[in-house]
């Protein structure tokens, strides 16, 4: 049997320190893992006999640390590190301005200036650099290499070149000037302000970086965060305030005008309408009543309601939820995989690089100076920060951008997915539709010359015994005080019910008037055997199923409606919203096979559904959307979860797991054409070392600005799209 274990992973600075712990814990026996450089957490799948122990040893010894997840908000732990890297930016800053001020402006220089450069630089490379250089070295008894190695060895070199030259060269006799300024002329060169500037620039990264990943997991914080913390619960009649953490299931709990809904559960007393767009973003409140299911984090925006909890902690939807998001945070698209085994050798292909750059000026007459210019600026440009942060930050921001919306994205594969599918198969009943029947007409019999309402009220009377679907919509037609009471009620499976009402045998079957529209589903009412006349019913077709339709054309998807209700019916609702491509009739299992008829044909086929009778065409297409609302069988069938229980949602989903993935895709193509384009720049000395610093630290901030960029994404039905 097996098992899921996460760890907050330490230590990490560039994907290739996800690499390889990623590596080293799939080296284990029966262990698959993931460890995601973004949000600093790993996801292993492992057998029973492994525990969470086995997996921190192994990371540690890799030379970073690990720990179970703490229940306290992330922020807790998170602050104290960024204010010392906020620190040391700061102070590191204040040094570094003077060095580089000195350096590139030459009527400011001084006698003996690069002896105060030098003061000033020291601490900055070794106190502001600390976190690269002890990275590199604790890599280095693990003979391995990383983006720290290449930091730390480019400022440690350039400083003890300039430490060099000021002791036992030239460099340090005034007049002196550097070897980047209009003036220089003869002597040994001096890279203190490389060494003070790249550190800074590289610090002033990570520190920019910290604040935006932290920025991009906002949205999966607030919705972690929406949950009650306390609630009422209600026992023997007895009120009392507890932590909402001790609920259980079947308590009873009370939730007050303006309270949130502590966990999921089904009104008992009371009728309400609840605010649901923490969840969802749908604006329009859902009115509530004895019987009907709430869910936890919801606001109670009107009246009193008594609520008996059904799922508590771990199991309701908010946690279900959260867990879908941060598990499709922790996904890697394939370009992403691709990007992981380049950082994995990229550092010693630099290192190897440089030290070629270094000989090849050498020996070509090119000059102890602009040899080591060079190699440095190989060394420092080189830095795949960008590449690790591509997938994850997007990721990080698209998914809790969906949450936010009612769009929940189970993983890359299903961003993918949206890219290629060009057909997407509708059910009808509860997507189109609302799933929900309701009368939509009443026909007396001239003959009987009763009046409609008494019709539809004796109709309801003996409905009312009854759980057919049929029959609550038409009982729930009446309001319940003017139903008289039945007796003798009677059902018979396949046929209708009848029952005593007012010392008449009231009789509610299948039948239907002459010339009716075939579009609705029928009964007849009859007392005594009288036909007193008929009762349409229909499943009406949702308010913005048109426009979702439309929009969905718009995306480029042909719509298909499928459903097992009869043709008639299916071509009406079709008719409605403007499909063309009907299968009407169609069995359960008959769904699967026309997904995979239309697959056969070369189509990429998306499937929205609902209900367990949906599972497995959700499971078969190339991209599963559940409707929210549905069954849990059907949600976990489905790549995308739509807690909006609306098609506008779908339409939604596409557009945003398209455009996440295009940020994906724009974010690895400015990671690899960075690179591309700067090596060679650097190995040509046409970089200084200090720029190349500069260039490098801005790729891994834009990446993550870029990507934040998904957090401004709206709504569909907002913009009309």
């Amino acid at each position: 049997m097996e098992r899921v274990i996460e760890l907050e992973i330490g230590g990490m600075t560039c994907a290739a320190c996800a690499n390889r712990i990623e590596k080293k814990l799939n080296r284990i026996d029966g262990v698959t893992a993931t460890v995601n450089y973004a949000t600093e957490k790993a996801r292993a799948t492992v057998p029973a006999a492994l525990g969470a122990a086995d997996l921190i040893a192994v990371v540690e010894k890799t030379g970073y640390t690990a720990a179970e997840p703490m229940p306290e908000p992330a922020e807790t732990a998170a602050a104290p590190g960024r204010d010392t890297l906020r620190d040391r930016l700061l102070i590191s800053a204040a040094l570094s301005v003077p060095v580089i001020v000195l350096a590139m402006v030459p009527a400011w220089q001084f006698d003996y200036w690069q002896w105060l450069s030098l003061t000033l630089a020291a601490p900055v490379v070794v106190y502001g650099g600390w976190p690269f250089h002890r990275s590199a070295f604790v890599n280095l008894r693990h003979g391995a290499a990383t983006m720290d190695t290449l930091v730390s060895m480019g400022t440690l070199a350039a400083f003890g070149w300039s430490v060099w030259a000021l002791f036992l060269g030239d460099a340090g006799m005034p007049g002196m000037t550097h070897p980047f300024s209009l003036t220089a002329r003869q002597g040994d060169a001096i890279y203190l302000e490389a060494a003070a500037g790249v550190t800074t620039f590289l610090l002033a990264g990570r520190y920019l970086e910290a604040r935006a990943k932290r920025h991009a997991g906002d949205a999966l914080r607030s919705l972690l965060e929406l949950g009650a913390k306390h609630v009422t619960v209600v026992e023997n009649g007895i009120e009392r305030v507890v932590p909402a953490g001790d609920l259980t299931p079947g308590a009873l709990f009370l939730v007050r005008p303006g309270e949130k809904v502590a966990t999921d559960g089904v009104v008992e007393e009371g009728a309400s309408a609840l605010d649901v767009s923490l969840l969802t973003g749908e604006s329009v409140p859902v009115e509530v009543r004895p019987g009907d299911p709430v869910t936890g984090a919801t606001i109670n925006a009107g009246g009193r309601l008594l609520v008996r909890a059904t799922r508590v902690g771990a199991d309701t939807q908010l946690a279900q939820m959260a867990r879908l998001v941060e598990e499709a945070q922790n996904g890697k698209a394939a370009v992403q995989r691709l990007a992981d085994r380049v950082s994995g050798v990229f550092v010693p292909i630099v290192i190897a690089l440089a030290l070629g750059t270094l000989g090849y000026w050498l020996g070509t007459g090119g000059g102890a100076t602009n040899a080591f210019t060079a190699a440095v600026a190989v060394l420092i440009i080189a830095c795949p920060c960008a590449l690790g942060l591509a997938t994850p930050t997007a990721l990080l921001v698209g998914t809790g951008r969906g949450a936010q919306m009612g769009i929940l994205i189970r993983g890359v594969e299903a961003l993918e997915s949206t890219r290629k599918v060009d057909t997407i198969v509708l059910d009808k009943t509860g997507t189109v539709t609302t799933g929900q029947m309701s009368v939509s007409s009443v026909v007396p019999a001239t003959a009987a010359g009763t009046s409609e309402a008494e019709l539809l009220r004796l109709a309801a009377a003996v409905e009312a015994a009854s759980e057919h679907p049929i029959g609550r919509a038409i009982a729930a037609a009446v309001p319940a005080p003017s139903l008289p009471a039945v007796q003798d009620f009677r059902a018979t499976a396949g046929v209708g019910v009848h029952g005593m009402v007012e010392g008449r045998r009231i009789a509610v079957a299948a039948g239907a008037p002459e010339g009716t529209d075939d579009a609705a589903t029928w009964v007849s009412v009859s007392a005594d055997g009288q036909v007193l006349g008929w009762i349409a019913l229909a499943d009406s077709v949702r308010p913005t199923s048109k426009a979702a339709v439309a929009a969905l054309r718009r995306l480029g998807l042909t719509p298909m409606l499928v459903t097992g209700d009869s043709p008639a019916v299916a071509a009406h609702v079709a008719a409605e919203v403007g499909i063309t491509e009907v299968e009407a009739g169609v069995l359960p299992s008959g769904k699967v096979d026309v997904v995979k008829q239309l697959q056969a044909r070369g189509r990429s086929v998306a499937m929205v559904g609902d209900g367990v009778n949906d599972a497995a065409a959700l499971a078969q297409a190339d991209l599963g959307l559940a409707m929210g609302a549905g069954t849990d069988v059907a949600i976990q069938a489905s790549d995308l979860t739509l807690v909006r229980g609306d098609l506008t949602a779908a339409v939604d989903a596409v557009r945003l797991s398209r455009r996440t993935l295009g940020i994906i895709r724009g974010n690895l193509f400015w990671a690899f054409a960075y690179n591309v384009a700067g090596l060679p720049l650097a190995a040509a000395g046409l970089l200084n070392p200090m720029i190349a610093g500069g260039a490098m630290a801005f790729s891994s901030v834009f990446v993550v600005l870029n990507s934040l960029r998904l957090r401004s994404f709206r709504a569909a039905e907002r913009l009309n799209a």
